[in-house]
């Protein structure tokens, strides 16, 4: 016959299995969260055309000398490879990656912006005091040109090809590494 320490001892140790269980799970799912590049993260609209997408110019820039137009995809069909980044002026990342995004446009590179629920001024802004790298940019005040294609947030930058296939997408900022390991020869590929 079980003594009545044994016996009390039986409830506690059922409750702790279920608290051990979660603490394991929530182990188990910290490591997957850290240990996964975001900028790694699949697209299902790799090797598909560019969503069809028509958007405005941001106000106060299709004035300006040169103007500087809306983005539309059939931009992207012009035969040449191309980067369409997503960014706003609110994000941080996005001042990190814009002198590389500058940099590109220096070497030749068609560049599209993007501008993500933002205000006309504060972007006009963070374009005068940062430079501005873009062919066209098109505003997207409700966000959804982002969820077409697929954005996880800001910033997000996808290589085109010159018919319009998206070859390439980076999300996060893009860094000198990402630029040489993954932006440049996907560009490269797409030029053939």
């Amino acid at each position: 016959m079980p003594d009545d320490a044994a016996i009390a001892g039986r409830p506690r140790r059922a409750l702790l299995w279920p608290l051990a269980i979660f603490c394991a799970l929530a182990v188990i799912f910290a490591l997957a969260l850290r240990s996964g590049d975001p900028a790694r993260l699949p697209s299902a609209l790799i090797g598909k055309q560019a969503p069809q997408t028509e958007l405005p110019a941001l106000p106060g820039l299709a004035q300006a000398a040169p103007p500087i137009p809306g983005f539309t995809t059939d931009a992207l069909r012009q035969g040449h490879p191309s980067v369409v980044n997503f960014w706003a002026s609110w994000c941080g990342p996005c001042e990190e990656e814009h002198p590389l995004l500058l940099a590109l446009r220096a070497h030749g590179v068609r560049l599209y912006g993007v501008n993500y629920k933002d205000q006309a001024a504060a972007a006009r802004r963070f374009l005068d005091q940062h430079g501005n790298p873009f062919a066209a940019i098109g505003v997207d005040g409700n966000g959804r040109a982002a969820i077409e294609w697929g954005v996880y947030g800001m910033p997000e930058s996808f290589v085109v090809d010159g018919r319009g296939v998206i070859v390439y997408k980076h999300v996060g900022p893009l860094t000198p590494q990402a630029l040489e390991a993954n932006v440049l020869p996907a560009l490269r590929a797409a030029s053939r």
